[in-house]
């Protein structure tokens, strides 16, 4: 007995059966953009506040001593927002006044109007924000992006910045180990429509344990504040339009303008931005000291916030003048 197999039939089964794969894994990970107004209760309670930044409605808390004449400004990385400072905040505003902001772009301040998400950028955004709240001069601490940010600050207006704070920073070009998959995506033009409308849980959890040197630390609490920050409307298509733009160590020789004392820490297991870039800061930073966390990640921070925090608090107390 002999059965014939038609091509066309076969291609459409095996087309049908593809279709349905795909469906059934879009509805099982959808998760379409959420409004602002759904997400202010659970992540933006007392002392959040939102302020107006030229046009811009920024998620800010400003906690601590409130007439310390030079605050210390908590910046942090991509796809992050200003709970990844809250360990610090606790230390940190008993003895000064601290302010953390969610960028534009991320967290619950969302995209800006110009949908302009360059260093230059985020720079005056820094500089506008500081004359918003009457801060003549700061102490700038960044992560990641947050740290580029801060030192691109020192750069342009070194009269607004008493000291640094530098948490893995960006600045220099470099390789990256390994790369979260929620950046990898966010580079490939034709997943786009995907990457707005779903948001895999196991995606999701690979790259914030791609950025922990224990990834056991990743608790489900702090995975749901994660996929509540990539979820806020906006917030993906402005990751796109930042991870397509970059452009690794395009001001990396600005750096050894810096002349503020500045505080390197970095975590010796961090995968994205290499270790080595640790020591080309310090290198480059005459008014530098250097911290390295053996076994923490790229944002050691949020994995070890007391230890860290109390580096950065003994730096603060320091009298540099």
């Amino acid at each position: 007995m002999s059965v014939r197999f038609h091509l066309p039939v076969v291609m459409a089964g095996i087309a049908a059966v593809f279709a349905l794969c795909v469906a059934a894994g879009i509805a099982w990970n959808w998760a379409p953009d959420r409004p602002l107004q759904d997400l202010t209760q659970q992540w933006a309670p007392p002392p959040s506040r939102f302020i107006d930044v030229n046009g811009l409605s920024v998620h800010i808390r400003d906690e601590g001593i409130a007439d310390d004449p030079v605050p210390v400004l908590l910046i942090h990385g991509t796809s992050s927002s200003l709970h990844t400072w809250e360990g610090w905040v606790s230390i940190l505003k008993k003895d000064r006044r601290v302010i953390s902001m969610d960028l534009p772009g991320f967290g619950l301040t969302g995209p800006n109007a110009e949908q302009d998400y360059s260093n230059a950028a985020y720079t005056r955004f820094m500089l506008d924000l500081m004359d918003q709240l009457h801060i003549r001069k700061a102490v700038l601490a960044g992560n990641s992006l947050g740290g580029e940010i801060a030192w691109n600050v020192a750069v342009a207006a070194p009269q607004r910045v008493d000291k640094l704070i530098l948490v893995d920073a960006a600045g220099y070009a470099f390789k990256p180990i390994s790369i979260p998959a929620g950046f990898q995506i966010a580079r490939i033009p034709i997943l786009s429509w995907f990457m707005d409308h779903t948001l895999p849980a196991s995606m999701l959890e690979e790259s914030v344990k791609d950025v922990y040197g224990n990834p056991e630390k990743v608790s489900p609490a702090l995975l749901a504040r994660y996929r509540a920050m990539t979820v806020r409307a906006g917030n993906r298509a402005a990751l796109r339009k930042r991870i397509r733009t970059l452009n690794l160590g395009e001001n990396a020789a600005d750096i050894q303008r810096i002349h503020v004392p500045t505080l390197i820490l970095w975590g010796g297991k961090d995968k994205l931005i290499p270790p080595e870039n640790a020591a080309w800061f310090a290198r480059d930073i005459a008014q530098s000291k250097l911290i390295m966390f053996d076994e923490l990640g790229h944002v050691p921070q949020e994995e070890a916030p007391f230890v860290t925090a109390a580096a950065a608090r003994i730096f603060l107390a320091r009298d540099t003048r």
